[in-house]
């Protein structure tokens, strides 16, 4: 693992990357749209904001750091080939606009994610969020903060009363019918449930405590990476169901404590 001067740089690079990214969505906000924009699957839209904030993002992280490797969201290959070919290199995980389709459709929910992996372990994470200039990050072992103050989760509270956050399989509409079920279950059970479109501001959300809790069935790790690291570091709890790693495509949990998380899944598996 890294030492603690070498993190702080390496944050230092990630909140720049993830600042390059949000400038371009920030220039072209009003300007690009759905029809300008390919797809890449039923609703899942790639535009030229996504290819120019990703090639800023990347400009920043190769100058700082030349050697490491990279995982980004626009780029070909599958997670698994990427991951092995990173070797035991660092390993940064960008995503450079996430939630395009609320960008295309001038919803202000979506954001630019830059993340670290060493060894396996996500240690840095940075967001920026170009419509509220809002900027979260942090560092193993040195907190997490939201422009430049300490966030934390929220208190812990039971399921009854908590604030939850979720995602819908748009991209994998064979699961919607199981995901309608745990939905339903969930609202029944919870004083409310958001999803708003962009699942790393949803963690980022956690982080500081608007919400308690936070599910999602299907997620890439560019979505959840930097989340990782900023809930752990605001005194949260972050989970991949079934044994998955930390970047493996899949389900995330995340929330304020563990036994919130606990009650979350056994309401998800119909307890």
């Amino acid at each position: 693992m890294e030492g603690e001067a070498a993190l702080r740089r390496r944050l230092e690079t990630a909140r720049l990357a993830a600042d390059a990214a949000a400038a371009v969505h920030r220039r072209d906000g009003s300007r690009v749209g759905v029809g300008a924009a390919a797809t890449k699957g039923r609703a899942d839209y790639v535009s030229s904001t996504d290819t120019e904030a990703q090639a800023a993002a990347l400009a920043v992280i190769r100058a700082h750091h030349p050697h490491d490797a990279i995982l980004a969201e626009e780029e070909e290959g599958s997670v698994a080939e990427r991951v092995r070919n990173a070797g035991t290199r660092p390993l940064w995980i960008v995503d450079p606009l996430d939630g395009t389709a609320n960008f295309l459709h001038g919803h202000p929910q979506h954001c630019a994610s830059v993340a670290l992996a060493v060894e396996g372990r996500v240690v840095v994470g940075a967001v920026t969020s170009a419509p509220t200039a809002e900027r979260w990050w942090a560092a193993e072992g040195a907190g997490a903060f939201k422009c430049g103050r300490p966030v934390r989760v929220s208190e812990p509270c039971t399921l009854r009363d908590a604030l939850v956050g979720t995602g819908f399989p748009f991209k994998a509409l064979d699961v919607l019918p199981r995901y309608m079920r745990e939905f339903e279950r969930v609202l029944r059970s919870a004083a409310g449930v958001r999803r708003a479109g962009s699942a790393a501001l949803d963690l980022c959300y956690v982080a500081q405590g608007s919400l308690d809790v936070f599910w999602e069935d299907v997620l890439m790790p560019w979505d959840f990476a930097a989340g990782i690291v900023l809930i752990r570091e605001a005194g949260g709890v972050f989970r991949r169901p079934d044994g998955l790693t930390e970047l493996e495509p899949g389900g995330v949990l995340a929330g304020n404590t563990p036994e919130l998380v606990d009650a979350l899944v056994e309401v998800l598996a119909g307890g």
